[in-house]
């Protein structure tokens, strides 16, 4: 989601999407591989894939009218002025800086624009769509490249990924010490709390539930003892939780859950991970997170942060919560309706806790 400031010397409105990102070189090819303003006032974008982008909205001056960009990383290596029709006075792709590509489109003076309602929506991995303004006469389009184009390797990649066997070695899970660990894993929710409800019904205590048994299922054949705090629809509250991960003794305790934003906006996607104290606690947020973010690109990563939530706070050893998407957005619900999207997150947080249980031996 995109967030706004505001800076009194320059009088502009600064947007920041940060995303899993793939830094490129100073001296390759921009990251911008198509562009198109469509006829309904929507800019799409198509990048490389998990690009990080940075976008800028500024007021107009007595010499330039208002203007919004985004910057890739790579360098252009042709830089060009394309006209305008309707608002847009002209569109500019430079390079503000070394390794850098900017696309500025400058709107004419008084066209009515929102930028504060403006939100950058992640399509897929490579794809980004932005409302910029409603035309209120004819516009015609404005373009260069196949916006809709695909990377090539990734249909190849999505064959190879189905011609793989269920146990998803691709993932090449960390050998751990046999029997010398036990994790608690907690599935949120439950019996008459579902949780987060989602687009179409979908809800948080199913998706948790399948997921938290996948991953039980990965650790035990790693050797590592499990428990769940909850096997089924039943009605367990937050110190019922802690007291079975406490009582169990557990080297470590996870909760996962999936988001829902206020309003339900679509538009608001991405994973983070919370951690309450100690360095163990944010080793294995960090370990969890890294990982969930790459079985999820085109979501934001919103990152590992402290959190006050009951159950990893009263926990005595190191505790998580994991958000593994919002139910109520628009891409990432789409994915956790499906079960093989759900299978790759309860491996990558597999993943996490076995290379965490590595580390500290």
């Amino acid at each position: 989601m995109i967030k706004f400031f505001e800076n009194k010397l320059f009088r502009y409105l600064s947007v920041f999407l940060f995303l899993n990102s793939s830094i490129l070189p100073i001296k390759s090819s921009s990251a911008l591989a198509a562009w198109a303003l469509k006829t309904n006032g929507v800019l799409e974008l198509r990048t490389q894939s998990n690009t990080k982008l940075k976008a800028y909205f500024q007021k107009g001056d007595q010499i330039s009218g208002d203007r919004f960009w985004v910057d890739f990383p790579g360098e252009l290596k042709n830089p060009r002025i394309i006209k305008g029709n309707g608002p847009i006075k002209e569109i500019r792709l430079g390079k503000p800086n070394k390794g850098k590509t900017r696309l500025v489109i400058e709107f004419k003076e008084e066209t009515d624009l929102k930028p504060l309602t403006w939100r950058m929506v992640g399509l897929d991995q490579n794809r980004w769509r932005i409302k910029l303004f409603n035309p209120k006469y004819p516009f015609k389009k404005i373009g260069e490249g196949l916006v809709d184009k695909r990377i090539g390797n990734i249909k190849e990649n999505q064959n190879s990924i189905r011609k793989k066997k269920s146990d998803y070695h691709f993932f090449k899970l960390p050998d751990v010490k046999q029997n010398k660990f036990l994790v608690v894993i907690d599935p949120g929710h439950g019996g008459p709390d579902p949780g987060a409800v989602g687009i179409r019904g979908i809800r948080e205590t199913d998706v948790v539930l399948e997921v938290s048994k996948i991953v039980k299922n990965l650790l035990s054949e790693k050797g590592v003892k499990v428990k769940l705090t909850r096997k089924n629809e039943i009605d367990l509250n937050l110190p019922r939780r802690v007291s079975f991960a406490n009582n169990a003794d557990a080297d470590i305790f996870v909760s996962v859950h999936a988001n829902a934003s206020r309003g339900k906006r679509r538009d608001i996607n991405g994973l983070e991970t919370f951690y309450y104290r100690g360095w163990r606690g944010r080793l294995l947020a960090k370990k969890i997170q890294k990982e969930i973010i790459r079985v999820s690109p085109g979501s934001p990563d919103r990152g590992v942060k402290q959190g006050r939530f009951y159950v990893i706070k009263n926990t005595r050893m190191p505790a998580v919560l994991v958000e593994i998407g919002f139910l109520t957005g628009r891409l990432d619900a789409r994915r956790l309706e499906k079960t093989k999207h759900r299978k790759r997150l309860a491996y990558a947080i597999a993943k996490g806790i076995l290379e965490y249980l590595y580390k500290i031996g």
